[in-house]
């Protein structure tokens, strides 16, 4: 039986994404958000004027993550030190997983339907 999988709009993405760059201009640091859907396909990107180039990247795969795993990606930092364990948890998938905060999904009912990487994060992206 085939299973229905909802997930988000362009215009939702776009909404995350305002409300990430109303709190960088806040704190005054310009950030990469990306908001990826529940499959953790890029939805949407925006490159703040002043952000990291090679953050880009990082802003991507912080989204998935949060999606991959259904957790905000600061709690894997701590799930992933050495001697916990989740240690080498960064290593995986193509080394795609980003273990320090700032991705989180987003939850609707209860569910993971999408996830965003923004400016609550304590490292730039």
């Amino acid at each position: 039986m085939p299973r229905q999988i909802v997930s988000l709009s362009l215009e939702d993405a776009r909404r995350v994404i305002a409300a990430g760059e109303r709190k960088a201009i806040e704190i005054k640091i310009p950030y990469n958000i990306a908001v990826v859907d529940v499959g953790g396909g890029l939805v949407a990107h925006v490159r703040m004027d002043g952000a990291w180039l090679g953050s880009v990247g990082i802003a991507i795969d912080k989204a998935w993550t949060a999606r991959a795993f259904d957790t905000a990606t600061e709690g894997l930092a701590r799930l992933t030190q050495s001697g916990q364990p989740g240690f080498g948890l960064n290593t995986t998938n193509q080394c795609r997983v980003v273990i320090f905060g700032g991705g989180m999904p987003i939850l609707v009912d209860g569910t993971a339907l999408w996830s965003s990487a923004n400016p609550q994060s304590p490292a730039p992206t």
